[in-house]
């Protein structure tokens, strides 16, 4: 075999132990039997100073009361999970944890604005949910996509969702 054949089988070999690698990593938990449940992508944008903007991967599960979101990247590795229960949450950032009394305190913390993460559960089943400013657009909610926006307090926000109905 010659050096430029071996080289060629191991660089292979190595390219299909990366893409074995990178399947690993993005297979999603699966849910659990009766709790709510959905997967997609989410795009925040706060018009602050300086204006702040994220996006990511989302598997949402549980309920407004108690639950978890997983953000990940488009690689599927989890950047941040968000976990809440009734009088907490925590947001676990690889070995880093940030615990907070509420919600809404720990979304404002990271995002500049509290996010509607007990709406998420009413707009992703296509019921109209208005809390804490937001309003959601529900219009496209059976093709998958929500945007709901905040103009009051400031600073105005917007939270774009494409998800699978």
């Amino acid at each position: 075999m010659s050096a430029s054949y071996a080289w060629l089988a191991t660089r292979r070999l190595a390219l299909a132990g990366c893409g074995v690698l990178l399947t690993a990593c993005a297979t999603p938990r699966a849910p659990v039997p009766g709790q709510a449940h959905w997967s997609g992508r989410l795009a925040v944008q706060v018009a602050s100073t300086p204006p702040q903007s994220f996006s990511a991967g989302f598997d949402l599960t549980g309920s407004p009361e108690a639950g978890e979101l997983a953000l990940t990247t488009p690689l599927g590795n989890t950047v941040a999970t968000v976990v809440w229960t009734p009088g907490s949450a925590e947001l676990r950032q690889g070995e880093q944890t940030t615990r907070r009394a509420s919600l809404d305190e720990l979304t404002t913390e990271l995002g500049g604005t509290a996010l509607p993460v007990s709406a998420l559960f009413a707009w992703l089943s296509g019921q109209p949910h208005n809390t804490n400013g937001w309003t959601a657009d529900l219009s496209r909610q059976p093709e998958g996509r929500i945007t709901a926006r905040r103009t009051d307090p400031a600073p105005s926000a917007e939270l774009r969702i494409v998800f699978q109905p």
